[in-house]
């Protein structure tokens, strides 16, 4: 184990872990790792909730005790999922307390099937935030047309908010503009501005897998040359984007009241092509006030040989927008990716959640009692 993560760390970007478990709350392995590998932060998804029931018996008691009250699976699920982001919430609270509530979170993802309603959306993050009630939690909304007001909605009442699955520079900037009418919201109701808290969900890896397949579709050499360059070029005109919004007029209003700023978070960073390095999408996206969130698999490769060289984003802005018109000169739609890749992420996820309710029904019914 190197010290690039805690290179990472000085760099000032969050280290997040992309899974959570109940066996890794109770064997002491989340502490470890806090302890040990500069974790400040946790972040969940439908996905990650499917596979950790899905494997082993570590809810096996909890599925008994609701089985034997014979709850709906749905409510299960509730049960099953904030019980295991508040005993992480709690596991990360010295995190929470020493870094004045900027880490140490717990993200929980309101249901995907609401995602193309707003009124929904907004009922669910604050049913969430109430059954968690832990102060260190973010409650995740998509970055959906219906997800937009909702935001706006959910950070004015005060709840700290996730925004996940931001594919788009023009999305991001909706996203953003969210989130600031929402501080304003909020310091109309009086709300202390210095409480509220968000970070914004920009994903890497799939505009590259994405991308990288209509290139090879191409098969030229200049389709060749474009590849695994998109995702990056993406990402950091992401955070060009975030440099200006929080520094324009409107934000230094919201600063005089304490607010804080939305994080650029990436998401999605674990390397999906073996002919990329697979700590890419940590080494080339380093930059101050950024989280990234990471699987373990990224997490362990980026201690064991990650190359932190300083910060990798700033001073790249041109040549990034250079990358991304490269691949729109080869007739690859760029407006055309990022909305499929959005509308499959909201998919992906409708499909991990039908799978959780599948595999969580049948489980209630493995360990429900017999009658008498």
């Amino acid at each position: 184990m190197t010290d690039a993560l805690k290179r990472l760390s000085d760099e000032g970007v969050a280290i997040w872990l992309d899974d959570l478990s109940r066996t890794r709350i109770t064997s002491g392995n989340l502490a470890e790792l806090i302890d040990q590998q500069h974790v400040v932060g946790v972040t969940t998804n439908p996905s990650i909730f499917q596979k950790a029931i899905s494997d082993g018996h570590g809810y096996d008691q909890q599925l008994e005790d609701l089985a034997a009250r014979k709850v709906t699976v749905e409510e299960a699920i509730r049960m099953i999922t904030t019980a295991d982001v508040r005993d992480a919430a709690d596991v990360l609270r010295p995190v929470f307390d020493s870094t004045g509530g900027q880490d140490g979170r717990v993200s929980i993802e309101v249901d995907p099937r609401l995602a193309h309603s707003t009124k929904a959306t907004i009922a669910e993050a604050k049913q969430l935030a109430w059954l968690v009630d832990r102060p260190n939690t973010f409650i995740k909304i998509p970055a959906t047309k219906a997800g937009l007001p909702a935001i706006t909605e959910v950070i004015g009442l005060g709840i700290s908010v996730n925004v996940t699955l931001i594919f788009s520079l023009e999305r991001y900037r909706e996203v953003m503009d969210a989130y600031l009418a929402g501080l304003e919201k909020a310091k109309a109701a009086g709300l202390d501005l210095s409480k509220i808290r968000s970070v914004a969900s920009f994903f890497v890896s799939r505009v590259d897998t994405e991308i990288d397949k209509r290139l090879d579709a191409l098969g030229t050499p200049e389709a060749k040359e474009a590849r695994g360059k998109a995702a990056l070029a993406n990402a950091r005109l992401a955070y060009e984007a975030y440099e200006e919004v929080f520094s324009s007029d409107r934000w230094a209003a919201l600063d005089k009241a304490q607010a804080n700023k939305q994080r650029p978070l990436w998401a999605s960073t674990g390397v999906k092509d073996k002919a990329y390095k697979d700590t890419l999408y940590v080494d080339e996206l380093v930059a101050p006030g950024t989280v990234n969130t990471m699987p373990e698999a990224t997490l362990n490769a980026t201690g064991d040989h990650g190359q932190i060289t300083g910060d990798t984003v700033r001073g790249t802005y041109e040549q990034a927008r250079a990358e991304l018109e490269a691949v729109e000169k080869l007739g690859i739609s760029y407006d055309e990716v990022v909305q499929q890749l959005e509308d499959e992420g909201v998919e992906k996820f409708e499909a991990s959640w039908t799978d959780l309710l599948k595999s969580t029904e049948a489980e209630l019914k493995r360990l429900a009692p017999s009658e008498g």
